[in-house]
């Protein structure tokens, strides 16, 4: 079954306003490559302090806005935090859950994380639910094992190819300028679509998996020949508009 590719730049907290400026850098590109990027579904997730000004300058054009995390409650006592109704009323269409950063940084569980879920599908939004394991799970052989774990108890009833992608990020990766081998990729990935087959059936075939860790131009385009890689949650390299704009143009031609 052919999927759109995706391909979601993740900024993380950085950017200051002036930084609105790679996304209209971001959107002239998508422009002139026309058709020639038409087939990849194209995100970026700013931090909140510019979603809503990112997503006035994206508007009408492919590119899409998305928030980099929500709560769990539609609104309510929790200083700080955004609820996923404030991030569609700001303009963005999805939202990434359950990076392992918030799993590390904020103790957030696999339960916590499917609560978040929830929310964004209450609000409209599509998931980029987050996977991945540490250095020490890869080293013992628990890769698999830990991922589908999360899977199983990160993944509430409900997802389909609209609502849900899934983004393996295995942690040792993140940032670091080291990716797996090919096979290694392929194998979480093959074990993930699987594991989504046995839950929700053959819309299955529509989630997209995504890859992410340390995803560069110099390396996009043979992370998405791997079987069952739909694109990629790209980190540092979604900074700059010409490094994410030819991780798109990969994406483009793989998946073509």
């Amino acid at each position: 079954m052919a999927r759109r590719a995706m391909v979601a730049g993740n900024w993380k907290m950085n950017g200051k306003r002036q930084a609105q400026g790679v996304i209209e850098q971001v959107v002239a590109g998508l422009a002139d490559r026309g058709e020639k990027a038409a087939g990849v579904d194209c995100i970026l997730c700013p931090p909140s302090t510019l979603l809503a000004g990112a997503a006035e300058r994206a508007a009408g054009s492919p590119l899409t806005i998305g928030g980099q995390d929500a709560h769990a409650e539609p609104s309510g006592a929790h200083t700080g935090d955004i609820s996923a109704e404030m991030l569609a009323d700001a303009g963005a269409q999805c939202v990434i859950l359950g990076h392992s950063e918030r799993r590390a940084d904020h103790g957030e569980t696999d339960a916590y994380i499917s609560a978040k879920v929830a929310a964004a599908w209450r609000a409209g939004l599509t998931a980029i639910l987050c996977l991945g394991e540490t250095e020490a799970q890869r080293d013992d052989g628990d890769a698999v094992e830990t991922v589908l774990a999360q899977l199983d108890n990160s993944l509430p009833e409900g997802g389909t190819g609209a609502n849900l992608a899934v983004a393996y990020e295995p942690i040792w990766a993140i940032g670091t300028g080291r990716t797996p081998l090919l096979h290694e990729i392929s194998e979480i990935h093959s074990a993930l679509r699987d594991a989504l087959i046995a839950r929700i059936g053959s819309e299955a075939g529509n989630v997209r998996l995504l890859y992410g860790g340390s995803v560069k131009p110099s390396n996009a385009a043979e992370i998405f020949a791997a079987d069952n890689v739909d694109g990629a949650l790209v980190g540092g390299a979604s900074l700059k508009a010409e490094d994410f704009l030819a991780i798109i143009d990969a994406a483009a031609a793989t998946h073509a």
